[in-house]
């Protein structure tokens, strides 16, 4: 489990293609930057822009995941080199400053804009529309490993197709401390939506 709180920006150094031809995946190796590995063993989870992966290997400030195809398949960011968010998994003696995060990623949004508004960015995504029912007003939804609150959400059609349109609003310490400061117009995110909400769609969908 994770927080959706940034602990630091990492950089992938390498993507290697994994042994097993186009349906394989990718070997990443990341350096952690000012992320701390003291208490990081082989094994253990990393979320890596809100995807949680195991590390299989661990050098000085390095680490290496394996990442498989359907993994790359569903998430965006993982496949070439460049920055990312990075957060340790949570651990029972730590305060949970965002919301509780498992690291699956749910679906890929699209950034509609991202406007300075006053001496912060408003970010608006457009998330499939079979996410929406798990977007509410002041709720909580993961882009790209932050834990964010929706200020504004409605379902609507853009090119020819349903989505639900959301807005966020970022203050500066979140895009200084995090990769969104590099989100544009067109961009592709990962989304994951609130825990609780999936657990209670569920009930409700199992009640009928």
């Amino acid at each position: 489990m994770f927080t959706g709180i940034v602990a630091a920006v990492g950089n992938i150094t390498s993507v290697t293609p994994l042994a097993g031809g186009l349906d394989a995946g990718v070997r990443l190796a990341i350096d952690a930057g000012p992320l701390p590995l003291g208490d990081v063993g082989l094994g253990d989870s990393i979320a890596i822009n809100g995807a949680c992966m195991t590390v299989v290997e661990k050098t000085g400030q390095s680490f290496t995941v394996d990442v498989s195809r359907e993994s790359l398949n569903k998430t965006v960011g993982l496949e070439t080199t460049g920055e990312v968010n990075l957060e340790k998994a949570l651990t029972l003696a730590e305060r949970l400053g965002g919301h509780l995060v498992s690291g699956h990623v749910d679906g890929l949004g699209t950034v509609h804009s991202f406007e300075p508004v006053g001496e912060s960015r408003e970010l608006i995504v457009d998330a499939p529309h079979e996410l929406g029912k798990f977007l509410a007003y002041k709720g909580s939804v993961v882009v790209n490993g932050v834990s964010l609150t929706v200020n504004r959400v409605e379902d609507i059609e853009a090119n020819g197709q349903k989505v639900c349109r959301f807005s966020i609003n970022l203050i500066p310490h979140t895009i200084e401390v995090t990769t969104l400061k590099h989100l544009r117009a067109g961009s592709r995110v990962n989304l994951e939506i609130d825990l609780i909400a999936r657990y209670v769609e569920r009930m409700l969908s199992a009640a009928r």
